[in-house]
């Protein structure tokens, strides 16, 4: 008999406020803690230094987690100018300190050097992984080990703020862009060294920001439930986004009750309007989602990400 699951079957995703200084997972934990949910994967992590939007997937949501992290996201960062460090953030050890003798118009043209599409070598503090370990902890034994470039885009640079020493920038990136890379980048650029002293994600695809919320008010909302005396779910689940909200700008499709049985036995089935090739988002006749389903060779859409029942 297979072993139980602890924990409740809750399917969505918290649009979560991160906190400073805590993981990504131990942010993970709390909520699921919180909505004693059975399953939970988050979307991309945020360093312990960096605060704001975390997609936390619930449930069948885990499913469509990948989606997430290859989408662009949008960040607010503080770059400080003179001071270059081994990590490029303020968690770093100093590696150089040069006078900043910087103006507005030499920091408009570097910073138009980073529009539109480059390259850019992952930093060694980063998540990726070299031979099953991350770089970051090769880094922490002093090892250097090789990385490849990786093709970026940052579609939208703004400079928010300079004053002194900081500069505020916001920035539209595509998947894999690492913002620590980049103002290490500009420091060296400037000729004075640069690191991160704050950052801030805003946004992880066309999520609102006004949906972010803190771990403090899901506490509040969990709390409120127990002073009611009725159950959590009562006013957590309300703020869970649905899973499809993962898969903005995929193609939809809808199947009859038949091929819904055929889809979740791990069969093929056509559809009508289908594309002819790619991911398809796919929902019920009664506008239930599904999962996603991939367009194979006979032009039959095939079960690719499918929700189970409960």
């Amino acid at each position: 008999m297979a072993k139980r699951r602890k924990g409740r079957p809750v399917n969505g995703i918290v649009l979560l406020d991160k906190p400073l200084e805590i993981s990504s997972n131990h942010a993970l934990q709390q909520v699921k803690r919180l909505y004693f949910a059975q399953k939970a994967g988050h979307t991309g992590a945020l360093d312990p230094l960096a605060t704001g939007m975390l997609p936390i997937c619930l449930g069948e949501g885990t499913k469509f987690s990948q989606f997430l992290l290859d989408t662009d996201k949008t960040y607010i960062v503080t770059a400080k100018l003179g001071i270059r460090t081994t990590t490029s953030d303020a968690d770093g050890d100093v590696v150089s300190e040069k006078p900043v003798d910087v103006a507005e118009p030499e920091l408009m043209a570097a910073l138009d050097k980073f529009r539109g599409k480059s390259q850019q070598i992952p930093s060694m503090y980063s998540a990726l992984k070299y031979q099953g370990q991350p770089l970051y902890k090769y880094a922490r034994e002093g090892i250097e080990v090789p990385r490849e470039a990786r093709d970026i885009e940052v579609f939208r640079l703004d400079l928010l703020r300079f004053e002194g020493d900081e500069v505020d920038l916001e920035l539209h990136v595509s998947k894999g862009t690492y913002i620590r890379t980049i103002v290490d980048d500009l420091g060296e650029l400037l000729g004075c060294g640069a690191h991160v002293s704050m950052l801030r994600r805003v946004s992880v695809g066309s999520y609102p920001r006004d949906k972010m919320l803190t771990l403090d008010q899901l506490e509040a909302l969990l709390q409120k439930a127990k002073a009611e005396e009725v159950s959590p779910s009562t006013y957590l689940d309300e703020v869970l986004l649905p899973m499809e909200t993962a898969l903005e700008g995929m193609p939809k499709v809808e199947v009859d009750d038949a091929s819904v049985m055929y889809l979740r036995n791990g069969n093929p089935v056509q559809v009508s309007g289908a594309p002819l090739e790619g991911l398809v988002q796919v929902f019920t006749e009664a506008d239930e989602f599904l999962g996603v389903g991939q367009m194979n060779d006979d032009g039959l859409v095939a079960p690719k990400r499918i929700i189970v029942e409960y």
